[in-house]
């Protein structure tokens, strides 16, 4: 059960806490709209409804709190890099950071659909309250306001049958025009935060992402006009609800039921928002400030299966094994910015990032770059680029187990080019305090040229561990997912050479896919009573199979082998 939970994200314990302090705070904001004397007239008017409004605009407070912390790129590198706070499972719930983040944004869908369904009922009553014939409860409390020294309950003051009554509520009211808004900015930011549209139409996702400012600004004032009223606590020391709703039409004249008082709730959510904001508005300054430091772009590579490396410098750029920047280049666009996860070692005197060229944004920094002509382009005329980071992941905890295993699926490969390049060079050094003592590592790829820009860096590996007689430090495994006949048959005629045919590596090429099973089954029985850490970074259906491998060939028996999965999210 450990093992499952270590290996499933998020814990269960911080989704089952988060889950559970909404369960509690709909219960409770319910009970206190449903239940008090204080809203008995308001309920009279709106029935159950009122608290169906308020109880989700409880939660809704509470996760627009928390939504805006995981996006805290910074933040959580600083915690994530903090040894003091910060143990290894602490770090592993850090890196689900966008995980959070997606079920907290659902979690806001639900209560925003809840909460506006509650308030058409609301705003369609309240109306039709003002429009009621005279001699009814509802009708009188609806009257109150209408004369001096009285104050109102139903915050409809017009006299305007539905449905354009309704509207008017929706469209002239600060509520209503506010309600409108950040709902539709909630429909149009989570449409476009679809895989789909993500991986398609990154610029969409990207442009509708940043309405959050207008959903933020509309969500502080939405409770400005103080539409939900209540009975004021000292019109309740005079007049009893549950006693004078039944002679309503003697108040004022019985001295025990003078005619009641009411006030508006003060808006709330600001108390709720304002910290995160506050945290998030430095985020954005420190990200400002970094994107104006110079950064040089030394070289550029142009690698097959239309990939480019950028080798950058800039002055008092850190980093660790495994990290991301986020760049933007202005040439293409002045605002968008993108994640790469950085493939230099920390040991080099640059970093670098390998960019596939898949959309407009990545063909627009190709040609920025030059790499569509033929000649050889000027430092100089090179693209300005900014850089932001960089920021921690699950990678860099590599060197933190004795064995591991790293999954790589064409360009997510290059998480490990920063691992394996680190390898290298500490072996080149010192490597007898290095406490990793094996690794596995698995590229999958579709494309025989994807496969040349990484090999020159096994082949160093390769030999540099065999000089050092360690060769059984690395065990790697290659697999061409995808080939036709032609090849098949040149990797037949070329089979029995000694290096492989396609990367120029001693240990051949494999064919296919790996039988995860076997793969598991195999490491768990040479590394007994170990904890081995599975690192991936690839597509979501590859990290499903190695995540249950990895619940599924752990032991129950904490002095047994364990695999702890871990995945990039950025």
């Amino acid at each position: 059960m450990g093992n499952w939970v270590e290996n499933e994200g998020l814990s269960i314990f911080v989704v089952l806490v988060w889950l559970g302090l909404n369960v509690f705070l709909f219960w409770w904001y319910y009970l206190v709209y449903d239940v008090p004397p204080k809203f008995f007239y308001t309920r009279v008017l709106l029935g159950r409804a009122l608290a169906l409004a308020r109880a989700p605009a409880a939660c809704l407070n509470f996760n627009c709190m928390l939504i805006l912390l995981p996006v805290c790129r910074n933040l959580l590198s600083f915690l994530r890099g903090s040894s003091a706070c910060c143990s290894t499972r602490i770090r592993r719930q850090l890196d689900r950071n966008l995980t959070f983040h997606k079920m907290v944004a659902w979690m806001i869908a639900l209560h925003t659909a809840i909460h506006t369904i509650a308030h058409l009922f609301n705003v369609e009553w309240s109306v039709q309250a003002r429009v009621e014939e005279k001699g009814t409860l509802a009708a009188v409390l609806s009257g109150l306001g209408d004369k001096p020294n009285e104050s109102y309950v139903n915050f409809f003051r017009q006299t305007i049958a539905n449905p354009i009554g309704g509207l008017y509520v929706a469209f002239t009211y600060l509520a209503g025009i506010t309600g409108v808004v950040i709902t539709l900015a909630l429909i149009l930011i989570i449409t476009s935060s679809t895989k789909t549209i993500r991986r398609s139409y990154f610029e969409l996702f990207w442009y509708t992402h940043h309405l959050f400012v207008i959903f933020f600004i509309g969500l502080v004032i939405h409770g400005a006009g103080r539409i939900v009223r209540g009975q004021t606590a000292e019109s309740l020391a005079e007049h009893n609800p549950e006693i004078c709703y039944k002679n309503f039409s003697h108040w004022g004249k019985n001295k025990a039921c003078p005619i009641p008082q009411f006030s508006g709730n003060p808006p709330m959510t600001w108390k709720w928002v304002v910290g995160p904001m506050f945290l998030y508005l430095c985020e954005r300054l420190v990200r400002f400030w970094r994107s104006q430091q110079k950064v040089v772009i030394t070289k550029v590579v142009i690698h097959p299966f239309k990939t480019i490396e950028l080798q950058m410098m800039k002055k008092g750029f850190k980093m660790e094994v495994g990290q991301y920047i986020f760049v933007k280049c202005p040439a293409v666009s002045k605002l968008e910015w993108h994640p790469f996860t950085l493939t230099s070692a920390p040991e080099e005197d640059y970093f670098s990032i390998h960019v596939r060229i898949v959309g407009d944004w990545t063909e627009g920094l190709f040609n920025a770059c030059g790499c569509d002509k033929q000649e050889f382009q000027e430092a100089w005329k090179l693209p300005k680029i900014a850089v932001d980071g960089p920021f921690g992941t699950a990678s860099e905890d590599v060197f933190s187990y004795e064995t591991v295993m790293l999954v790589g699926a064409g360009i997510g490969v290059t998480p490990f080019a920063s691992v394996l390049k680190s390898v290298w060079y500490k072996y080149c050094h010192d490597a007898t305090n290095l406490k990793l003592k094996k690794i596995y590592f698995y590229w999958l790829c579709r494309d025989t040229h994807a496969f040349e820009w990484f090999a020159d860096l096994l082949q160093s590996l390769e030999a540099q561990m065999q000089e050092r007689n360690n060769a059984e430090f690395l065990s790697y495994n290659i697999y061409l997912t995808g080939w036709d006949e032609t090849q098949a048959t040149h990797f037949v005629v070329h089979h029995e050479e000694e290096k492989d045919v396609i990367t120029g590596l001693k240990q051949k090429t494999l064919y296919g896919r790996p039988n995860w099973e076997n793969e598991f089954k195999t490491i768990a029985g040479k590394h007994p009573g170990s904890r081995i850490g599975v690192f991936l970074c690839g597509p979501e259906g590859l990290a499903d199979t190695l995540n249950k491998q990895s619940i599924s060939n752990s032991e129950a028996d904490p002095r047994g082998v364990h695999f702890i999965f871990n995945k990039e999210n950025f």
